[in-house]
């Protein structure tokens, strides 16, 4: 399927036409020098200056050039890269008139990019009228990042009334190399830890967590973070008072500033190109040495604080026009990291050279625990297949088949060797009660669980034995213990705390295992192809109990034949939702992420 692929930025505009299967680009174009001095370039070779300013008047004299060179290749749809999608969309969607006006709406949050994203698609609309459009969105990968994270420290009611929280940003981008790393590992991504860098004049640093982005470094709006080609990044909000009540700097003023003064700019005094400001620092220029050297210390930075975020990392992966090409940034970035077991091959790192025949390339030694690579990024390949996809309905699914709500309480599954440590030795669970899932029980047995600060009895064992200790417990559970448990998926406890039990005839102490479950839904293979879903998508639920909605997001799918059709959430999060016994939902819309409406039964 090939897909016409368009990225309208504040400089450039960009389209190819890309096959989202083969991953190949039979046709380029590029219009660069906006909006006071365009010039288009065609992958054929052919270029001119044009005469006409603005995105608009380049756009309408490009596009009938673009429709004679597709020569046949027409294009199955339209994907666009829109940068900020909001709270709104957590993942691609049609374009329709009100897609329009939310993108329109969130402009203020992205005034360089969505007004000019939205043009792109407005222009489209009527060159190419007879084509679905899709609408990819940066942000969206980023919507799985915990509210620990992404909310920012201020007054409750006035983030709530401004819609203030991070965002994050390059999320196409990341999501791609994190997946591209994976595969060169011959790994599911959602078994790695991963740090994805995309370091080019807009930077941002992604923690990955078990294929989840849990940490990002841009925030509400492109500007904070990473040091960048001049934008200031992560910076004192004390010092802006100052400017203002000291120097008399206005707000637009402040905005010039930090979006397009700062960065490598503002300290190389030399402008916003890495190479020329390595090249320099190599002769001995002392502010472009100083721009070198805070880049990569804050990157350096992050990489560290992402990888005790996510209690370790397998890999940390290099990208964007600096990542991919820069030798001497990947050096400096990657020096004191081996204490994270992260040790570079200077050799190959300065060797490493990217193209389309080798898009990845390992720099690490053999021997390190962690591994680096230097990836090459496609975001429109990206952006080609999330349209593809979506044109291809995979997406479409059957929205008859109701599915059973389960509250989940705290409980825990144990090995046959804990369990004869805290029982006896060769101790048989026994069976309370029989659960939904096939050859699953509630036991009569339970035990303490000891925490930091408390202690919380009765707690039931699951059986049958399992071949990992784990306890599951809720988040109201987590404070009461004083403890810090992940959201992970059921047998996912590396890197998990452990935590203390006591049984009848004896206690210990597990290494780790203590986790919050991840939100998830069992169905059987037969039931997953009715959905329209495979195992481990992840899906959003939107709870409705008449005026009052509640929306959960990243519940997982698990598929087995083992399985019975129903979605478990946890205690705290069936009494936010006032879930009972009986409550059903639908599975309404989905793909790589889709909608589950509760319905309820009386």
């Amino acid at each position: 399927m090939h897909i016409l692929v368009i990225n309208s930025g504040s400089s450039s505009v960009k389209a190819a036409l890309v096959d989202a299967d083969s991953g190949q680009h039979s046709l380029w174009m590029t219009v660069k020098g906006l909006p006071e001095a365009p010039s288009l370039t065609f992958s054929d070779g052919t270029s001119e200056k044009l005469k006409t300013k603005g995105h608009e008047a380049a756009m309408e004299y490009a596009m009938p050039l673009l429709k004679q060179k597709l020569n046949g290749q027409y294009p199955s749809g339209i994907g666009h890269r829109v940068v900020h999608g909001g709270n709104v969309y957590d993942r691609p969607v049609r374009i329709d008139n009100d897609v329009e006006n939310q993108i329109d709406q969130l402009s203020p949050l992205a005034p360089l990019h969505n007004p000019l994203n939205l043009l792109g698609i407005q222009l489209m609309k009527r060159h190419f009228p007879e084509l679905d459009q899709v609408a990819v969105f940066d942000t969206a990968f980023h919507q799985s990042v915990p509210s620990r994270a992404k909310l920012y420290a201020l007054p409750k009611e006035v983030s709530e009334k401004y819609g203030l929280r991070k965002f994050g940003f390059h999320g196409t981008s990341h999501e791609y190399v994190g997946k591209k790393a994976a595969e060169f590992l011959s790994a599911d991504w959602r078994e790695l830890r991963l740090i994805t860098c995309h370091l080019g004049s807009g930077a941002s640093i992604t923690a990955i967590e078990y294929g989840r982005s849990v940490e990002t470094s841009m925030g509400m709006t492109p500007l904070e973070g990473l040091m960048m080609g001049t934008r200031s990044g992560d910076i004192d909000p004390g010092l802006l008072i100052y400017l203002q009540e000291e120097a008399g700097y206005t707000a637009v003023e402040l905005d010039e500033i930090l979006n397009r003064q700062s960065g490598l700019a503002g300290v190389s005094g030399l402008g916003n190109d890495m190479r020329a400001i390595l090249q320099k620092s190599t002769e001995g220029d002392r502010d472009c040495q100083l721009a070198v050297q805070m880049f990569t210390h804050r990157l350096r930075k992050y990489i560290g604080a992402y990888a005790a975020v996510m209690g370790g990392v397998d890999a940390i992966v290099f990208t964007g026009g600096i990542g991919e090409n820069s030798a001497v940034v990947r050096h400096w970035s990657c020096q004191r990291l081996d204490y994270l077991g992260a040790l570079i091959d200077e050799d190959v790192n300065l060797a490493i050279k990217l193209s389309a025949d080798q898009p990845v390339v390992e720099f690490s030694r053999s021997h390190s625990r962690v591994k680096l690579l230097a990836i090459h990024t496609d975001e429109q390949l990206a952006i080609a297949r999330h349209t593809a996809q979506l044109l291809r309905k995979a997406d479409a699914v059957n929205t008859k088949p109701a599915i059973p709500i389960a509250i989940s309480a705290r409980h825990i599954h144990l090995r046959q060797e804990t369990l004869d440590q805290l029982f006896g030795k060769n101790y048989e669970l026994t069976v309370r009660k029989w659960l939904s899932q096939p050859g699953q029980f509630a036991a009569e047995e339970t035990v303490t669980i000891v925490g930091p600060r408390n202690r919380i009895e009765g707690v039931r064992i699951l059986g049958p034995v399992r071949s990992v200790d784990q306890v599951e417990v809720s988040r109201t559970d987590e404070f009461f213990l004083g403890v810090d448990a992940p959201i992970r998926e059921s047998g996912k406890v590396e890197n998990s705390p452990g935590i203390h039990l006591i049984g009848p005839a004896g206690e210990l102490t597990l290494k780790q295992g203590l986790i919050c479950a991840w939100r998830h839904i069992h169905m059987t293979p037969e039931d997953a192809v009715q959905f329209g879903v495979k195992d481990r998508d992840i899906v959003e639920v939107a709870v409705e109990n008449g005026d009052r909605g509640l929306t959960f997001g990243n519940v997982l799918v698990r598929v087995s034949e083992k399985y019975v059709l129903e979605m478990h959430i946890d205690t705290d999060e069936g009494n936010a939702a006032e879930i009972y016994p009986g409550d059903e939902g639908v599975l309404e819309d989905t793909g790589s992420s889709g909608v589950l409406k509760k319905r309820r039964t009386d």
